[in-house]
This record gives structure tokens, sequence and C-alpha cells, in this order.
């Protein structure tokens, strides 16, 4: 029985040592090496000052400026720390509140668009941490941001398609628009 006993623990620790410590290793090298911009967590840096992740949401609440989808975590809004969705479902009565509140931002801020507000502008994602909105919720947004950048719409349309990305090899999943990204551009000069 000894000699069972030293043999699982042997190789308890050879698996160990190899799962624990050797794989990892490798796996951050070749990262490190083939993907060092993913791997570092896909900053987006100006100067030298880190301005987000192109993976992360962020909250714009300006109105001259693009707004993403609304964080679900808790305590503080886009914490990737705490990434979850909020699990209400669409008759939740705290669901249905900050829908509500959301659609009164909106409407404040584009008192005169007679539009249906797109949906992913006032409802979370499951991670409650998504950057990216429709070009459909980008567009609905374009008249309010030229309007208090005193700048044509065309130019922020443009701004939008310029920064639009297309379906994963053609098929997979939906274009999008990344709103940090896209607020980076309209900081920028526009010509």
């Amino acid at each position: 029985m000894l000699k069972e006993l030293k043999a699982a623990i042997v190789i308890f620790l050879a698996l160990t040592f190899v799962t624990g410590i050797v794989y990892p290793l490798l796996v951050t090298a070749v990262a490190q090496l083939v993907f060092p911009h993913q791997a570092n967590g896909s900053l987006i840096v100006q100067g030298d000052k880190i301005i987000g992740s192109q993976l992360l949401g962020q909250g714009f609440d300006d109105p001259k400026y693009f707004w993403g989808r609304p964080s679900a975590t808790a305590a503080f809004p886009y914490d990737a720390s705490s990434s979850t969705g909020s699990n209400f479902g669409p008759t939740n009565p705290d669901q249905l509140k900050a829908v509500s509140a959301r659609l009164d931002a909106i409407h404040k801020a584009q008192p005169d668009d007679p539009r249906l507000v797109p949906v992913e502008l006032v409802t979370a994602s499951a991670s409650g941490l998504d950057p990216e909105i429709s070009p459909a919720a980008a567009e609905f947004q374009i008249a309010r941001i030229a309007k208090a950048r005193d700048v044509s719409e065309e130019k922020i349309r443009a701004l939008v398609a310029a920064q639009t990305q297309g379906r994963t090899l053609g098929v997979l999943g939906e274009p999008c628009v990344n709103v940090l990204k896209l607020n980076l551009a309209l900081d920028a000069p526009i010509k």
C-alpha cells in the first residue's frame, strides 16, 4: 500500500508541476510572442496614458459622445471584476425601472427624436460589459452628437462607417461599432 501511495504522490506532484506551472508559462510565452496586444488586454493607449480596453465597455453620458450599452455590474458600472448580467426578465419591476430611467435619459438628450430607441441602448448585455453597439444604435445617436459638436451629420456618419466592423469571416456575428474607438475618433480632428 505504501508503494501505491508513493506512486500517487509522485504522479500528483508531476501533474501539478506540468499543468500548474509549465503549461501556463508556455501558453503565456506563446501569447506574448504571437499576440502581445491581445494577451495584454487589448489596451488602447494614447501617449503614455491607458485610455481603456477595446474589449470592455465604458460609461459615456455626455451628449457629445456615443453611448454604449448600459452596464449590469454591481456597485461600479463597467467593473470587469464583477462581470455579470442582471438576470432580470422583461417583466421584472427593477428591470422595468432601469429601462424607464435609461429611456428618460435618452429622451432628455434627444427630445425631438420620434424614433424608437434601439433596445441595446436601454438594456444591458449578459456580461454587462459590452464594448460595442450595432450600427443602427450608432445611427440613432448621430443627430444628437452632430448638434452637440456643431458638425455635420454626414461627417459623424462617415466616422461611424469607418469604425464599423463587419461580420467575422463575413458570416459570423453581426456588424458592430466599438464605442470607445468611435468616441476617440470623434475627439480627433474631424475632416
